[in-house]
Parts: C-alpha cells; structure tokens; sequence
C-alpha cells in the first residue's frame, strides 16, 4: 500500500487553490516521482462564504489544522510576518514540516526558524515564484563560493520599467497599466519602494554567505523617481535600466543593495522584460548561471510549493531530519558592508537654472566630494510658466565613487539656489 503524507494548508487563495489543483491534475506522476501519495486533507481561509474552485474541507480555525495529529506538513500561503511566524513555530512544535512562499516573515524570522527546526522546512516559493533559485544556492552551487548575485526580484517593476523603455510611457501610465492587469495591488508601495526584492535579497544573502542580514541593512531605492529623460540616457549610452537586488562578496564583507540599476543592454538580465523575473548568479567554480522564469502567478508559485512537498514526501521513513534549513551547519564570519562605505558608477539627473555659472558650480560641488564625471550631456532648456526663467536638465555619469561621496554631493547640490530640485540618482553596474 503507498504511504500517504497528508497536508493541511493555511490559505486557499490563488496560490493555495493553484497547489490543491496540481496535486489532484499531476497526482499519478507525483506519486511515481516520490513513492508517496501526497493528500491535503484541510484548508484554512477567512471567509467560508467565498466561492472557492476547491475540493478539499475548509475551515476558518488555523487550530484544526496545526493540532490535527494526522497532519503530518503545513503550508502557509497567508502573508504577513507575525502570525505567520507563530503558525511556523506552533508547527515546528508539534513535530510538523513546514513550507511557506513568505518572503516578509522570512526576512525577519528566517534565523529564528532555523534554530528551531527539527522537521523540514521549506521555502522554495518566497523567492521567484517558479524559479527553482533556492535549490540552486543550496543544492546545485553548494561547492562555490558565490562570488555575485545579481537579480530581477519584483515583476511589478520589471513590468513598469518595461513599458517605459519599449513603449515610451511615464511611470504613472505604466503603474496605472500594471494594477489594470493585476501586476500591481491598489497600493503598489512594496513592489516599487524595492522592500519587496529587498525581502528577496535577504533571504538569498543567506543561503549564499550566511549571513543573518534583515531590509534594513540593506541600502533600498525604488522606482518611483525614473523619468524618460533617465531611459532616453541610459538608450543613448547603451545601458537598460532595471530593479536589481545585488549582493557581492568582497573578502570577508558582504555588500547588499535594492535600487534601480543601469546595467549594460548586452547582458542577459537587461533582456528580462515584462513581469518576469531572472537572476545572475557568479560562482568562484561555476561562473556565471542565470536563472529566469515567472516571479509570480498561482500556478508557477504553485509548483514550487509542490517541490517542497515532494522534497519532503521523498524523506518519508528515513533517519531524522538532518539538512540545515539555510544551507549552513557552521557559522560563517562575513560582515556586511555599512552602505556608506558600498562604492559605484552613477549618473546623476539635475534641474538647473539656464545661465552662466552654473555648471561651474555644480561641478566644484562634484570636485569638492572627489567626484569625477565621465559622460556629461544637457537636455534642450524648459521655461516656467509663471516666470521667465528657463530651466536645464544635466545629465552626467560618474567614476566609480562611495556612496558617502555621493549623498554629500546630493546635499551640497540641493542647497545651491541654481539647483530647482533634488538632483535623481541611479547606480551604474558593471
């Protein structure tokens, strides 16, 4: 007779009603793969009276399910960080494996969890969607020391970024398009602020250095300031500019960064368009791997969930759980770049006024900070309608510089009476 493993799980909405449904549609396959009949047995939802295309019992209890004995795993597909959490420790208590595709609880509990497990956890789902990038840096690049990574994490700003540059459209029209389709919710803070890859990235950090790094260590940026002028330059220059979560190794330190990035149109991220999602991952063994697939949607989230369950299901009647949950039985000692201290390329937009003198003082503002500029071009001027001053928009790129360096720049720039408004920045990669 094949074993069974039953599962209980914790939100039956688009991702958990997708799981329901490919382990009923590719249930005999499943099965072969693992020796194992894999059957929810329960959900949990919040609103019994919401039409569901799901055949399993449901409940609002989450109790029903993580003290049900005959559960032997427990999928959390709910969001938010605090319950989420006490769903995880209470199932990791009662002695039951555990998935999530919770990159918010993640960020901030993942170490936690870790030093709790004694039964499997898995977490496939909270990065990527589809792209099997977990098992990547745990399983298939454990034998290198990953140099880089380098990634598109959100497709809502991939989304938006796409539009923009092939399409010509503001960010408002793009962001507008993306809640039309769904890409983007009511309120699309965390997917254009960068926190939401900056989740991502933490988790990731992880498994690559093992390192305990949370959102707010790393240096964050969103979209939100990109204008035409910014991909008119980046075109001109033969750049793409993309939402890219960046983690590298240098020695023992670790830098780590969300924000929009310039990276050059020839490489393979810059060709990533729409809302999928990819990532670079340099090996000191390996090089270079990229990995590209959907970041989101029901069924390509789905199918990761599922590679836990299967993970799981292949473990059955085998000695105790032994695999460290972030890749690392042993501590590692990196410490993380302060972001101060991170250095790089960046081209700076500035609305100036359009007379004599001015550029000779933005550039002493540059020179004070040790700033050197490598590429320099000046917008056609703007006239303001309520007075007869005209306006010119300065585009430069830097060499490479501090972080320091630059917010100094900022600062000394935005207190000059010639400059109109907060000068934008985007970072170069390489």
């Amino acid at each position: 007779m094949t074993k069974q493993l039953k599962v209980g799980i914790i939100g039956i909405g688009v991702v958990g009603s997708s799981v329901v449904s490919i382990l009923e549609q590719n249930k005999h396959i499943i099965t072969a793969r693992t020796g194992v009949e894999i059957v929810v047995t329960k959900g949990v939802v919040r609103d019994m009276h919401k039409a569901r295309n799901c055949s399993i019992a449901l409940t609002t209890n989450i109790d029903e399910v993580l003290y049900d004995d005959e559960i032997d795993v427990i999928i959390e597909l709910m969001g938010g960080k605090d319950l989420p959490y006490y769903i995880a420790k209470t199932a990791i208590s009662q002695g039951k494996a555990f998935i999530t595709a919770n990159k918010a609880m993640l960020a901030y509990h993942r170490y936690e969890l870790a030093s709790l497990a004694r039964t499997p956890i898995g977490f496939e789902a909270s990065v990527c969607g589809g792209i099997p990038i977990i098992n990547a840096l745990k399983v298939g690049l454990s034998a290198n020391e990953i140099l880089a990574i380098r990634g598109i994490l959100n497709g809502t700003s991939n989304y938006i970024l796409t539009k923009m540059a092939q399409d010509g459209w503001d960010f408002a029209q793009a962001l507008k398009k993306a809640q039309e389709l769904g890409y983007a919710e009511a309120d699309p803070s965390l997917d254009i602020n960068g926190l939401d890859a900056a989740h991502k990235l933490s988790i990731l950090a992880s498994i690559a250095y093992g390192i305990d790094v949370r959102p707010e260590d790393v240096l964050i940026e969103g979209i939100e300031h990109i204008a035409c002028e910014d991909i008119e330059f980046a075109k001109e220059f033969g750049y793409c500019i993309k939402l890219l979560g960046i983690a590298k190794k240098h020695d023992n330190a670790i830098e780590l960064r969300v924000h929009p990035t310039m990276i050059d149109e020839e490489k393979l991220l810059a060709k990533v368009d729409g809302v999928m999602n990819a990532v670079s991952v340099v090996g000191d063994c390996a090089g270079e791997s990229v990995y590209y697939g959907a970041g989101a949607g029901g069924y390509a989230t789905a199918s990761s969930v599922i590679s836990d369950l299967i993970t799981i299901a292949r473990s059955l009647g085998k000695q105790a759980h032994t695999e460290p949950m972030l890749g690392f039985i042993n501590e590692q000692k990196h410490t993380i770049i302060p972001k101060q201290d991170i250095t790089s390329k960046y081209y700076l937009r500035i609305l100036a006024d359009d007379k004599h003198g001015v550029l000779e003082k933005i550039a002493a503002i540059l020179s004070h900070n040790q700033i050197s500029i490598s590429t320099f071009l000046q917008k056609p001027s703007a006239q303001d309608s309520s007075s007869a001053q005209t306006y010119a928009k300065i585009l430069l790129a830097t060499h490479t510089t501090s972080e320091f360096a630059i917010q100094n720049a900022i600062a000394g720039l935005q207190s000059l009476e010639v400059v109109r408004e907060k000068p934008i920045i985007i970072r170069i990669e390489e």
